[in-house]
């Protein structure tokens, strides 16, 4: 049976080994969920479905009308997350994700709005909050009589959380919180927010402690409405806290923990994210194969075009794999898993990245009408810029699940190194130590898929692919075991090589993902019912084995260097040094 406390499907990929425990069977939603969000799905059709002049209307103007936050409110959409005890629908991750999908079909601001508030808001307090805390808060979080934002981010704190300089000085049973936060979502309609402040001594870094703090407190306010490129009507606007007492009561988690609350809170709440892009990646395939069945040059629809039957394609496999890594993500949670954050970041980066790819493309098969206002498809090119950036940029994720993994690589190499060491000292011990690292590694030598190396419960329809993804398996256990090799106690700053690892990570995670949906797929319809998923599957398998290869073969020749140097010439010259001019 699999740990579900320290069990994590991508670490132990890293190693070489496959759990199928873990993958297999792909997550189904739980009946109670499925049941409740099927009217939740119909209400927002009758809600939602009217009103694309509108949000077009208040895209223009930049915020969403009082009297219309009020009709989310009613339907209950403040409260997918919050238990049913207090008042809310109590949706696990999967259900949750899946609501945050069909709002974002609607619009970008509406689902930012409802996702800030859940997602992350009041992520914490459902996470980290005491039972006194949640039976004070969350019925009014529930009906959206209270809004909640998240405040991390500051003016020298983007990415490198350690940086806040918001501090929180204990004064008796309160703390004074004096600081600025920057670009907070709902930041103008929040009366609840999850602050992060730093409880050290002013010169160390690090040591956040998270506060949940209340507009009414003297000392809150925020400054105006951000103009932004994209989600304009949603609300984001800086959060100012000027001597603002905060009992300990209103304390989340131990002081000097916020760090952990603060990236719990993240992972958790990936999956309402990775939902509004895959809403977003649907609604653009239904607007692109209208498009383009509607629209006729040189004597025939536009669909019948090899061109055109290639991007809608790969539209529909990106959407699939997008869903599969999300919905298998949330699963997971789901089902008690506690280990799930690099899977979680690499659902996020793959989402936000294949949102864009399939968004830009819907435009492309737009022609002019996609440049135009009037048509939806410019707006929403707009709207899924932030996602990349958006909890987390997508280029740090990926330091963090490449670092991640070699943190894991790293602790083998060390007990290596000191089972050479005890050699002389504990024979046997240390011949132990060697002797299961030699066989670990004269497997991936030799190909042989054996043991955990490979996968023993997908259907046999699928053994082509299975074999890609156990190929690519051994390329990424041996590609990390050499890179830190290669730089040792350095590769924090060899970014393209972590990038590289992170890329091969990324791409076999969602393809394990999308092996798992398929399976199941095929077990449940057969074979000959299954034939277009498993199409996607093959298109799929195909498309990640091409640059897992590249990757793998660019760790010892590539042109890192060189690049490097170009870039620092650009910095140096602040310009482009080759005008013909």
């Amino acid at each position: 049976m699999v740990d579900k406390q320290s069990t994590s499907f991508m670490r132990s990929l890293c190693m070489g080994d496959i759990e199928e425990d873990v993958l297999l069977p792909f997550p189904e939603m739980p009946a109670k969920d499925a049941e409740t969000l099927r009217q939740v799905v119909a209400s927002l059709a009758q809600l939602l479905g009217p009103k694309e002049k509108d949000f077009r209307a208040w895209d223009v103007a930049g915020e969403l009308p009082a009297p219309f936050l009020e009709e989310l409110k009613q339907f209950g959409l403040f409260g997918l997350v919050v238990p049913e005890e207090f008042g809310g629908f109590g949706f696990g991750s999967t259900a949750y994700s899946r609501a945050l999908q069909e709002v974002s079909r609607y619009d970008g601001s509406v689902a930012a709005t409802i996702g800030a508030h859940q997602s992350i808001g009041m992520r914490g307090l459902l996470l980290f909050g005491t039972p006194e805390q949640k039976r004070r808060w969350l019925p009014k979080l529930a009906t959206g009589e209270m809004v909640a934002a998240f405040c991390l981010t500051e003016p020298g704190a983007g990415s490198d959380a350690a940086a806040v300089k918001t501090s929180a000085v204990r004064d008796g049973d309160s703390y004074v919180l004096n600081g600025n936060k920057l670009w907070i979502t709902n930041g103008g309609l929040a009366s609840f927010f999850t602050v992060f402040a730093k409880t050290g001594k002013p010169e160390e870094r690090g040591k956040l402690t998270a506060f949940i703090v209340t507009r009414d407190m003297p000392g809150v306010s925020t400054g105006p409405h951000e103009d932004k490129m994209g989600l304009r009507a949603s609300s984001t606007a800086a959060v100012f806290l000027d001597n603002v007492r905060v009992g300990v009561d209103h304390l989340l988690g131990e002081e000097g923990k916020g760090f952990k609350v603060g990236m719990r809170i993240l992972n958790n709440g990936r999956t309402g994210l990775g939902g509004g892009c895959i809403g977003g990646m649907k609604r653009m395939v239904e607007l692109a194969t209208r498009q383009a069945k509607g629209r006729v040059q040189f004597g025939q629809p536009i669909s019948d075009f090899g061109l055109i039957k290639q991007k809608v394609g790969h539209m529909v496999v990106e959407t699939y794999a997008a869903e599969s890594v999300v919905d298998l993500v949330a699963g997971l949670i789901d089902q008690g898993y506690e280990d799930y954050a690099v899977e979680a970041a690499i659902s996020k980066v793959f989402a936000t990245e294949a949102l864009w790819r399939t968004t830009d493309e819907a435009l492309q098969v737009a022609g002019g009408n996609g440049y135009m206002r009037e048509f939806p498809y410019e707006r929403a090119l707009r709207d899924c810029r932030i996602f990349r950036i958006w909890e987390g940029t997508n280029d740090i994720l990926r330091l963090f699940i490449a670092l991640t993994a070699m943190n894991d690589v790293g602790a083998q190499l060390a007990d290596l190194a000191s089972s050479l060491k005890g050699v002389l000292a504990d024979p046997i011990k240390g011949f132990g130590v060697l002797s299961d690292y030699a066989r670990r590694r004269a497997s991936l030598a030799t190909n042989v898929g054996r043991g955990k190396g490979a996968f023993t419960r997908l259907h046999p329809a699928l053994r082509d692919s299975a074999e890609v993804f156990e190929d690519a398996t051994r390329d990424l256990a041996t590609a990390a075991d050499r890179t830190l090799r290669k730089h040792g106690k350095r590769i924090v700053e060899f970014q393209f090589a972590t990038r590289r690892l992170a890329d091969i990570m990324i791409d076999l995670f969602v393809l394990a993902a999308v092996l798992s949906r398929v399976d199941s797929a095929v077990k449940r319809l057969g074979v000959e019912k299954s034939v277009r998923e498993r199409e996607i599957l093959d298109v799929f398998a195909g498309q990640v084995s091409r640059p897992v290869k590249s990757n793998f073969g660019k760790i010892d020749d590539n042109d890192d260097e060189l690049i490097k140097h170009l870039a620092d010439d650009a910095f140096e010259q602040e310009r482009f040094d080759w005008d013909n001019l």
